[in-house]
């Protein structure tokens, strides 16, 4: 749809927030009013307070073109978050592309894990394996001022969000950045038996879960950041059996699931053998969202 300038002198801000209101409710948007404070906030520099009090507002052709091409990209149901360039996560806004994953408040759960068995204080050496927008190992060095993060993702792209994530959020002279599948590059900077903590947020959708996903996710966010396999597990089995090489005595390990997964995902590090001892975290809604194990001479607690 290619909405046109009103036929008036002077389009106003109102005429632009009622017609954007308009084409965003045709494409489906659940919640458009919301969303086009959003994009309008983020066009022309509007707070919401100002669009109620200045809506007479005279705009320019440029204004209301630059306002309405984002309306029509979130329209074709390209994700608000890549469109305003960043998302909440742990309370903070981090840059986000289609480089990487949009961050949910689920995987908040996996930086509670950790916090429930390092401390402020701590000297921690922490991965964050396929870190994408570095959300969660950035949000891991902010809480743990004392700790070293890296970050590995085979995504140049990615780590490049990562990096601008990290000099958003204070934290670069902190955090080490490895390009390299998976845990390659943590052999590679001879980190075995060393680290701390290793968290990740691995693919877990099915293969064949790919084609039924909201348009926002299907057609715009990595693939490569969504897909888990056959089964949504294939990371998973290739992670519990790596990190075991990878943590110190007494290393944590904390893996984010996808709903359901968790009971597979712990037998799977059960019947490895190379944990002391394997648990599950819920998220706020109750579900087992995080597979946390210890490793190899951990003491039992």
């Amino acid at each position: 749809m290619r909405a046109k300038v009103p036929a008036t002198a002077d389009p106003t801000l109102r005429q632009l927030r009622r017609l954007s209101n308009e084409i965003l409710a045709q494409a489906g948007i659940e919640r458009p009013e919301r969303e086009v404070v959003w994009l309008l906030e983020s066009a022309l520099g509007y707070s919401h307070l100002a669009m109620l009090l200045q809506g007479e507002d005279a705009l320019t052709d440029v204004q209301w073109e630059r306002a309405l091409g984002l309306v029509r990209r979130r329209a074709a149901r390209e994700p608000v978050q890549y469109l305003l360039g960043t998302q909440e996560f742990c309370g903070r806004d981090f840059i986000v592309s289609p480089a990487v994953l949009i961050p949910r408040p689920e995987t908040e759960t996996v930086i509670e894990a950790v916090l429930a068995q390092r401390r402020s204080g701590d000297r921690t050496l922490v991965a964050d394996v396929g870190t994408g927008s570095g959300c969660i190992g950035i949000s891991l060095a902010l809480a743990l001022p004392e700790a070293v993060v890296y970050l590995t993702d085979v995504s140049a792209a990615a780590l490049a969000v990562a990096q601008e994530n990290a000099v958003r959020h204070g934290v670069q002279d902190r955090l080490r950045f490895l390009l390299g599948d998976l845990v390659a590059p943590l052999h590679d900077a001879g980190l075995e038996g060393r680290l701390d903590v290793v968290v990740a947020n691995p693919p877990y959708i099915p293969e064949s879960a790919l084609a039924a996903l909201q348009p926002e996710v299907r057609d715009f966010e990595p693939w490569l950041a969504l897909s888990g396999g056959p089964d949504g597990m294939a990371l998973h089995r290739t992670l519990i059996a790596a990190a075991p090489r990878l943590v110190a005595p007494r290393g944590f390990v904390a893996l984010e699931v996808g709903h359901g997964q968790a009971p597979a995902v712990r037998s799977l590090a059960e019947a490895s053998g190379a944990y002391s001892r394997v648990w599950t975290r819920r998220d706020t809604l109750g579900i087992e969202r995080v597979v946390c194990c210890q490793g190899p001479d951990a003491e039992e607690g």
